[in-house]
C-alpha cells in the first residue's frame, strides 16, 4: 500500500490502528506547519523542534479521539501544536524582549498537498486581508494582539511587559478588534458592492 497517496482522514483512522507507516506519512506532510506554529510562539529552534516532536507523539496516542467532521486535521494538529507551545512558553517564562513578532510571519501559511489550488488561492487572500487590516492599526494596538494572540499571554502579563496599566491595554485590545471587523467588513462591502 503507497501510504503516500492516502489522504489525512485514511492516514489517521491506519495512525487509530497503531500503523506507524501513515504516522510517518503525516509527519513528512505536516512537520513544516506543526514546527513554523511553534515557532511562532516559541521563537526557539530546538524547543520548537520539542513541541513538533511532542505534537506527533500526541497525535500517535490520540489519533482514536479524531473526528473528522469536527474539522480538518491539520487544524486539530496546529491546535494541539499551539497549546502545547503555550504551556512550555508559560512554564519557561520567556520574556518577548527580543522576540517580536512580524505580522508577516504570525500567520503560518497552511501547507498545501496540491488538492485546492482555489481552496488556497482563497486562503491567501484572507490573510493578506488580515495583514493589511492590521498594519493599519496603531502600534500599542497592534503589539497588545500581538502578545496576546501569538504569544498566548494573558492580560495581566501584556500590561507587565508593556508596563502599561491592565485597563489600558484591554482597551486597546478591544479597540483593535473592533477596528479589524469594521475594516475587514468594509473591505468585504467593497468587493460585494
Amino acid at each position: 500500500m503507497d501510504y503516500n497517496k492516502l489522504d489525512d482522514d485514511t492516514l489517521i483512522r491506519l495512525v487509530a490502528r497503531s500503523q506507524s507507516e501513515a504516522l510517518s506519512v503525516l509527519y513528512d506532510r505536516y512537520s513544516r506547519l506543526v514546527y513554523s506554529v511553534a515557532m511562532t510562539i516559541i521563537d526557539d529552534p530546538s524547543v520548537a523542534d520539542e513541541i513538533t516532536q511532542d505534537a506527533f507523539v500526541r497525535l500517535w496516542e490520540n489519533a482514536a479521539a479524531f473526528r473528522p467532521e469536527l474539522g480538518k486535521l491539520t487544524t486539530w494538529l496546529t491546535g494541539i501544536t499551539r497549546n502545547r507551545a503555550i504551556d512550555v512558553f508559560r512554564r519557561r517564562k520567556i520574556r518577548p524582549e527580543g522576540h517580536a513578532i512580524s505580522w508577516e510571519d504570525a500567520l503560518p501559511e497552511e501547507m498545501s498537498d496540491g488538492s485546492n489550488v482555489e481552496q488556497e488561492v482563497e486562503l491567501a487572500h484572507r490573510q493578506a486581508k488580515v495583514r493589511r487590516a492590521v498594519a493599519q492599526l496603531p502600534d500599542e494596538q497592534r503589539s497588545a494582539l500581538a502578545l496576546a494572540y501569538f504569544r498566548g499571554y494573558a492580560h495581566q502579563q501584556i500590561a507587565d511587559t508593556l508596563g502599561e496599566p491592565l485597563g489600558t491595554v484591554k482597551t486597546r485590545i478591544r479597540l483593535a478588534m473592533q477596528k479589524l471587523r469594521e475594516i475587514l467588513k468594509s473591505e468585504n462591502e467593497i468587493i460585494a458592492g
